[in-house]
């Protein structure tokens, strides 16, 4: 009887460690799985994401929404700014206000909207680590002249522009 349990308790652990390693490989694909996901989804541009507001957008998205508004500023490139933007947009340029449309901020001239203090501050905001808010993002390194942006109709655009 001795010896049947003996050979009993064998099979059962080598059975064991075939189930074991069987599962090991399908636990492995399917972690290699989730990480090309991740991946895939990582390289998505922040443009095809839809978000539910602020709070939805990771790190990751705000960086390179925001590295493009640092890019078009540091060109002084307003019509750059302005495909980024969404209208009607804050500008807080004395007598402006808020401007009602693409072809209204345009006008402005890149001249009006870039000074040199806003450009300052763009150029020297840190963009690696945004912490979202319900006003939503803000470039700036620290002063009153920031270009600020979150979610707009699901997708990530300049709400305004302070001076």
């Amino acid at each position: 009887m001795r010896k049947h349990t003996k050979t009993a308790a064998i099979v059962i652990v080598m059975f064991a460690g075939v189930i074991l390693s069987g599962c090991g490989d399908k636990w492995q694909s399917g972690q290699e799985t989730q990480q090309s996901m991740s991946q895939e989804s990582n390289e998505s541009s922040a443009a095809d994401e839809t978000y539910e507001d602020n709070f939805a957008v990771d790190s990751a998205a705000a960086k390179e929404f925001a590295g493009k508004v640092k890019d078009a500023a540091a060109r002084k490139d307003l019509e750059a700014v302005a495909e980024l933007t969404a209208f009607p947009v804050y500008v807080g340029l004395p007598d402006v206000s808020v401007v009602e449309s693409k072809e209204d901020f345009l006008k402005l001239g890149a001249e009006t909207v870039f000074t040199e203090e806003l450009l300052d501050s763009i150029e020297k905001a840190d963009i690696e680590n945004f912490q979202p808010s319900m006003a939503g993002f803000s470039i700036s390194d620290g002063g009153t002249a920031n270009v600020n942006f979150g979610v707009v109709d699901g997708s990530l655009a300049v709400t305004g522009i302070n001076y």
